[in-house]
């Protein structure tokens, strides 16, 4: 990887050698329940081997007659003793665990008052010891962010997590008598038991909310676990069960104190979310946007812990996405030793391929590639970990689609207004009212669509959904078919937590972009699947649970008021971040999208593969229209693609490439050394 796609260049990785780059903590295994003891500890080294980039310090392998566990481990607490997989003091329940337990020293002396007794000093062992204690309710007692599996030699029984919000992934097939489970998708696919094919329904729902809805992924038969839930499989069956719901209070019951409690309250919880956080045995540096969420954090950091503050950003050389002013602003306050890469359309059209082997999902927008460049850039530093703002404006409101919200549902009390569409125009600057001063314009019909259907439980995701699912126009007949009749907002709503129709408008809105946006996209494909791509780990203060529970009990009105989004978390603040940075309008984080991949004569791998004959092997898209399409965003000059054009082109390259790489040309095997696993296993147990 990391070589430029030329003419006739192929977009997979030539080796998983390559594909593992410079090289954050990745967990496989293999539990075969069948009538012969049959599991084959070579196709387990495959899967550990393939996702060696997510862990270099050490591949670890575990296998009995029945399970086999691998881990490719980024060390960060407990550099000497916290190998996995990793044994009770029995040897009968193993465990392999991707993530961090931040309480976890909070919880040891609890365990060890009951009697468990440890090895090691690590937040691996903890998870092991609490579930002996508690069984799957072990579960309420870890903060963290998490994927883990434990196998129980003596019942023959699998348990699996994975954390409350989604940070850490973890996919899983059931072919036959086997359950297979990796961090990545393609682990599973090192092995001969799973195959990839799109899947038409998860394809549908990514072209819908940007990311398919848990369980599914982009492939059929491979399954992601969702988030805030556990799966136990035993020799009779698989079961799914959920352990925490991100809630909010009734709006009729919301209480409401005085706004300064609130900010001293969440002030509290975020200096203490951040200094947990910080608990590593490797240096921790944090991202720097120049927007508040990262500022703040990185204030945090440095007023509250003794950590030499390393801080890292992106900037772009075209103004339009450019934020370095404000990010020297945040540097000249923290005195932090800072670095920064500087992006252009070349940089995201060359590393365009080498993300979507990394995100395992079509993207929509280019906006991964610039932090899998920053990632590139933290580890080449020597930095393993990093403090990020993700989470704190789908916690606290800071969104344009909450206060779009906001304004419809003030126009829906009075359809007829001329002037309440024109507060619109506060979030988009591009909407003008026409020259007759005429309400009839574009804009406003595209806004007005369902305005007084102000019940429906989605209602202010709705224009987004329908703004996104034009894309679904390029597919074939026959994959539109293979969709039939299924409805991705319907099956969304069906899902919805008891008591969502008695929240607060801001608090559904809220539960609806961290359920679907945030978990499915921001921190995957734009989180978890960059970062690791070179072995670093992002940590969230804003998403630390405890966090999530209060922000839940903010009264909306100090979210979001009149249109100042964030409000609380501006007042918390104060005194921390510099006010040009504080008070600043919020600046979504893009990347160019279409005009990345054809400047000049363009790149020769776009033009592979949206041509005709590899667009008609897909079997996803129409070759006529994606024709036409890229003709039309050649022509930037001439004729602008539109938003929905950039979201088209994006999608169905990366869709096109997800085939290629996955499908297609999907590595084969190649030679691992024998010296690269560590193999332990079970006193009693078959070598």
């Amino acid at each position: 990887m990391g070589r430029e796609p030329g003419r006739g260049a192929r977009v997979a990785p030539q080796s998983l050698e390559e594909a593992a780059g410079n090289r954050m903590c990745g967990i496989c295994g293999i539990v075969d329940w069948g009538t012969e003891p049959a599991v084959d500890p070579s196709v387990l080294k495959r899967m550990a081997w393939t996702i060696r980039h997510r862990g270099p310090d050490e591949l670890g392998l575990y296998h009995d007659e029945r399970a086999a566990l691998g881990h490719a481990r980024l060390s960060i607490i407990d550099l000497a003793g916290g190998a996995q997989p990793m044994s009770n003091e029995d040897d009968s329940l193993w465990i392999v665990f991707n993530g961090e337990i931040y309480n976890y020293l909070e919880l040891r002396p609890e365990l060890e008052r009951r009697g468990h007794r440890f090895k090691t000093r690590s937040d691996t062992e903890i998870i092991l010891h609490l579930y002996e204690e508690h069984g799957p309710r072990c579960l309420d007692h870890m903060n963290g962010q998490f994927a883990f599996c434990i196998w129980n030699r003596n019942e023959r029984s699998v348990f699996m997590a994975r954390d409350r919000v989604g940070i850490r992934p973890l996919y899983y097939a059931n072919p036959g008598s086997r359950l297979l489970f990796a961090s990545e998708i393609k682990s599973l696919l090192a092995t001969p038991y799973v195959s990839a094919a799109i899947d038409p329904i998860g394809l549908d729902q990514t072209f819908t909310f940007w990311s398919p809805l848990p369980p599914r992924t982009a492939f059929e038969g491979i399954l992601q676990l969702p988030p805030a839930h556990y799966l136990v499989a035993t020799p009779s069956g698989l079961r799914v069960e959920r352990y925490w719901t991100h809630a909010f209070p009734e709006q009729s019951a919301l209480e409401v104190r005085d706004e300064r409690e609130y900010v001293d309250a969440l002030r509290d919880e975020l200096v203490k979310a951040t200094k947990l956080r910080m608990r590593a045995d490797v240096p921790v540096a944090a991202y720097l946007s120049g927007g508040l969420d990262s500022s703040l954090t990185s204030a945090v950091i440095k007023e509250h812990t003794d950590t030499p503050l390393n801080t890292f950003s992106v900037r772009f050389n075209d103004a339009r996405y450019d934020e370095s002013a404000h990010q020297d602003t945040m540097v000249a306050a923290l005195g932090t030793q800072h670095r920064s890469i500087t992006i252009g359309k070349d940089d995201i059209a060359r590393a365009f391929p080498e993300v979507i082997w990394h995100t395992e999902a079509p993207i929509l927008r280019t906006a991964p590639v610039p932090l899998h460049h920053l990632s590139k850039l933290v580890r080449d530093c020597g930095i393993k970990v990093v403090v990020t703002g993700e989470g704190a404006d789908e916690m606290l409101g800071g969104y344009n689609i909450f206060k779009e919200d906001k304004i419809r549902r003030f126009w829906a009390r009075d359809p007829e207004s001329a002037l309440r569409p024109l507060l619109l125009a506060r979030l988009y600057p591009y909407i003008r009212r026409s020259a007759g001063g005429a309400t009839d314009t574009y804009w406003q019909r595209f806004f007005a669509k369902g305005l007084t259907d102000t019940q429906a439980p989605c209602y202010s995701h709705l224009i987004r959904w329908g703004n996104t699912a034009p894309i679904k126009r390029f597919l074939t007949r026959g994959f539109k078919d293979r969709i039939g009749g299924h409805d991705a907002i319907a099956q969304f709503t069906a899902a919805l937590p008891e008591g969502f129709d008695t929240w607060a408008p801001l608090s559904k809105a809220q539960y609806i972009e961290t359920a679907t946006f945030m978990t499915g996209y921001l921190l995957c494909s734009q989180g978890d699947r960059v970062s690791a791509s070179h072995g670093v780990e992002g940590r969230f203060p804003f998403l630390d649970h405890h966090v999530i529970e209060f922000a839940a009990r903010i009264p909306p009105k100090y979210k979001i008021r009149a249109l100042e989004e964030k409000r609380v978390l501006r007042l918390v603040a104060k005194d921390l971040v510099p006010d040009a940075v504080r008070r600043r309008a919020k600046q979504p984080y893009r990347a160019p999208d279409s005009a990345s991949f054809f400047d000049g004569e363009g790149w020769d791998y776009v033009r592979e593969a949206l041509s005709e004959q590899a667009v008609r092997e897909a079997g996803c898209f129409d070759p006529r229209m994606v024709e036409r399409l890229a003709a039309k965003c050649v022509g930037q000059e001439r004729a602008k693609p539109s938003a929905r054009d950039d979201m088209a082109l994006v999608g169905i390259l990366s869709t096109q490439l997800l085939y290629r790489q996955m499908v297609q040309e999907f590595p084969g095997n190649e030679a691992i050394p024998d010296d690269a696993f560590h193999v332990r296993t079970a006193r009693n147990a078959a070598r």
